[in-house]
């Protein structure tokens, strides 16, 4: 299995995937590889740029950091949903981030994301809210959202660098020992914009989780999967996979973590990086056909710290 993460992985600068990195997926599939994607981007998101590149409609997409696994025809494999009861906790808790405070929804069309303030919202992700205002909801005061009983799938934070950190400090401060024992958090950083997002997703659920779950299924074991990433919320999938591949323009507590744990660094997504990597794995494992990654094992990772 060959596991990868789309934003800052496959896709370059423009958000484009390029001909070398569609071909070298191409041929792991013709090799015996199932090839998954692994995203924090929703379902409905990650489709429209994976339908456009051929993929069988069988090909399983792990999105919304773990919490949705489909093929990529809209077939549910596993959904892992939020209670209520922690996202009204959310709404209380996090006041002082009511600006940014996005949840989600396991929907499409009007109503998939609910915020309280559009507005305050665009000033901090304007790219993101108007690409995605047509399924954005506003509710006022944000608890309405959970009125009909429909629980979430995600929720979000975000703003600088430096403010996330302190709400990172702040969820796991004893006052809010509750509510963090019912959620798992994942970081998203982009240093070069002074942008960080946080995803408390439901207790457990992640992207390794996803995955660890899929290749229970499949009969696979970890030393035979590869993933590639390049952000800390893929941290926990690396850690897991027999072979992980970190970009070399992941955020650089990843790459930190990478160089410790004798990771393989490949080029970075502007570099055709991922390509690269997959071309490197079909050339030097003769087994690939046999889906074996056994060769690239590593020793084992203490992921207290991730």
């Amino acid at each position: 299995m060959l596991v990868c993460d789309l934003d800052g992985t496959l896709l370059n600068g423009q958000s484009l995937m390029t001909q070398p990195t569609l071909s070298a997926l191409q041929q792991a599939v013709e090799a015996g590889i199932e090839v998954v994607f692994a995203t924090g981007r929703r379902h409905s998101y990650a489709c429209t740029v994976l339908d456009s590149a051929g993929f069988h409609h069988n090909t399983v997409l792990v999105s919304s950091n773990g919490a949705i696994t489909r093929t990529m025809a809209g077939e549910r494999m596993q959904r892992t949903s939020m209670p209520v009861a922690t996202a009204l906790l959310l709404c209380r808790h996090l006041m002082d981030y009511r600006e940014s405070l996005i949840f989600t929804f396991e929907r499409t069309g009007p109503g998939s994301m609910a915020v309280q303030d559009i507005d305050a919202l665009h000033q901090r992700l304007p790219r993101w809210v108007d690409s995605n205002r047509h399924e954005i909801a506003c509710c006022l005061p944000l608890e309405t959202a959970f009125d009909s009983g429909n629980e979430p799938i995600q929720a979000m934070i975000c703003g600088t660098v430096d403010e996330m950190k302190k709400a990172r400090i702040f969820l796991d401060s004893p006052e809010v020992l509750p509510l963090r024992q019912n959620i798992s958090l994942h970081r998203t950083e982009y240093i070069h914009r002074d942008l960080s997002v946080l995803d408390l997703m439901p207790r457990g659920c992640s992207k390794g989780a996803a995955i660890a779950r899929l290749a229970g299924e499949r009969g696979i074991n970890a030393a035979e999967i590869a993933c590639i990433g390049d952000n800390m919320n893929d941290a926990d999938m690396l850690v897991f996979a027999g072979q992980p591949i970190v970009m070399k323009n992941a955020a650089a507590e990843l790459l930190a973590m990478a160089e410790s744990n004798g990771w393989t660094i490949t080029g970075s997504n502007d570099e055709d990086g991922a390509a690269h990597a997959i071309l490197r794995m079909l050339n030097d494992s003769p087994r690939a056909s046999e889906r074996n990654f056994a060769s690239f094992a590593i020793p084992a990772v203490d992921t207290a710290g991730s």
